[in-house]
């Protein structure tokens, strides 16, 4: 394999699209994190639980819920919150 050069160019080059794809990939977190009322699909996904332990939460009233029509919505800082409140302290 040849050796290629890489001047400062290329290097300052690869700098800008790398910040670039960063700032991108932030105020894409952002905007999800942002939004006020998710439906279940969203809170599945953010979990990562399936759709019958989903189904749990809100039966035993663990996470609270607003149903309009057939879509279930979930507030997003009821989700916070349960999170912060089931968060395991490590232990030594």
């Amino acid at each position: 394999m040849p050796a290629q050069i890489i001047t400062t160019d290329d290097l300052r080059d690869f700098k800008v699209e790398l910040i670039d794809e960063i700032r991108t990939l932030i105020s894409e977190q952002k905007t999800s994190v942002t939004k006020k009322w998710m439906k279940s699909v969203e809170v599945r996904k953010l979990l990562n639980i399936s759709p019958g332990t989903l189904q749990t939460l809100r039966i035993n009233g663990t996470l609270p819920y607003t149903k309009i029509g057939g879509t279930n919505y979930y507030n997003a800082s009821d989700i916070e919150v349960l999170l912060s409140e089931n968060n395991k302290k490590k232990t030594r």
